[in-house]
């Protein structure tokens, strides 16, 4: 897969740790004690969302055929 960019939120939470999501990927949220900790966290989790979605994708053949592109 060729990379891609997303916009991350980070913000304090409420135990002291660093929280971040991708607004462009819903429920797409992690944590970290360091601000880039939290980064590598929230880009592991992006990873295996759009590979969830991949997989949705292509089981779901019922409204059309489906093809992949790179972004």
């Amino acid at each position: 897969m060729e990379d891609m960019t997303f916009k991350v939120v980070l913000e304090k939470g409420e135990i002291g740790k660093i929280v971040a999501h991708l607004p462009a990927l819903p429920g797409c949220w992690s944590q970290g004690d360091t601000r880039e900790e939290a980064l590598a966290n929230v880009r592991a989790a992006a990873e295996l969302w759009l590979e969830v979605e991949q997989e949705k994708a292509e089981k779901d053949f019922t409204k059309g055929d489906v093809e992949l592109i790179n972004l």
